[in-house]
């Protein structure tokens, strides 16, 4: 996120830091999710994103839905912008032409993560995760997402699909090259200290940022420290409600959050490390459409377009 009042501190070296340092160094809460009982497949994990895109294209859920977790022993949950939702009345069953996708693969949670574009008949920026069973990977537990459209911080569908489509994700072939599940997850985690809670004062001096590292936000395309808060944001408030997809053959680490040190904001954060440095950084944030009690600091210097850096 992008905070234009926040400079970084005198003497701060970004960059120089290594895996090593990061993994002595941040202290962050254990994965909250246990660990697959069944072989949970890369292949078929990816297959079913597959299906997901296919039925956000179409508006029909039929091929995707008979792979959910329903029935006397079902337990299949739609969320959608962190609340609890009817998957027929979501967006997924409303026809959008995806211009985009990308998804990853998270072996040990047996779940997915797409993020997806569309530009008509309406724009949006959608971040999902796909839960599977962990003692039946082959059904769906939950879809999870985050979607922005117009209203959303800093959003333009079309500038996103540009920056996007601008970038390589492509998977690291030598697994030795390969982040460790253990530092994409620190990485993620320190990345959203820094705007909140106990470890917030030192989140930045910790992050390997790498040279060049490219901060895709809404429309606005950036280094990834510009605007970055050097001591935290929200104080005691730390980002919750934190849901991984840790990919370590893309070297992406993806988390849905409540982005609760501005206000309780759904949230998308992505990271890709490569060569032991932080690359990319992809955000997807929504804002409240009026002056409620849910806009944070961010939106509303969005909203009031004091939020220029570039």
């Amino acid at each position: 996120m992008l905070y234009p009042d926040f400079k970084l501190g005198s003497g701060l070296v970004l960059g120089v830091l290594t895996i090593s340092t990061l993994t002595s160094s941040v202290v962050t809460a254990a994965p909250t999710e246990p660990l697959a009982s069944k072989a949970c497949s890369r292949e078929a994990l990816l297959a079913t994103a597959e299906k997901y895109v296919a039925a956000q294209n179409t508006g029909k859920l039929d091929d995707l839905q008979s792979l959910f977790s329903t029935g006397a022993s079902g337990n299949f949950t739609y969320r959608e912008n962190n609340q609890i939702a009817s998957i027929q009345k979501s967006v997924i069953s409303k026809a959008l032409n995806v211009e985009y996708s990308k998804s990853t693969a998270d072996t040990v949670a047996c779940a997915s993560y797409t993020e997806l574009i569309a530009l008509t008949p309406e724009p949006y920026v959608i971040a999902t995760q796909i839960r599977h069973g962990l003692d039946a990977p082959e059904t769906i537990t939950m879809v999870d997402s985050i979607v922005a459209t117009t209203g959303a911080l800093f959003f333009n569908a079309t500038a996103t699909l540009g920056y996007f489509r601008s970038e390589s994700w492509k998977p690291i072939e030598n697994p030795s090259s390969r982040p460790s599940r253990e530092v994409l997850q620190q990485a993620i985690d320190g990345y959203l200290d820094l705007f909140g809670g106990p470890n917030g004062a030192t989140a930045l001096s910790r992050l390997p940022f790498g040279s060049p590292c490219e901060r895709v936000e809404g429309s606005r395309y950036i280094n990834c420290t510009d605007g970055m808060p050097a001591g935290g944001l929200g104080g005691s408030k730390e980002n919750s409600m934190r849901r991984y997809v840790i990919d370590e053959v893309m070297g992406s680490a993806d988390v849905l959050c409540s982005f609760t040190a501005v206000g309780n904001i759904p949230d998308s954060h992505e990271l890709r490390i490569e060569n032991g440095k932080i690359r990319y950084v992809h955000t997807i944030t929504l804002c409240a459409i009026d002056d409620g009690p849910d806009w944070g600091p961010t939106c509303k210097a969005a909203k009031e377009g004091k939020s220029t850096r570039r």
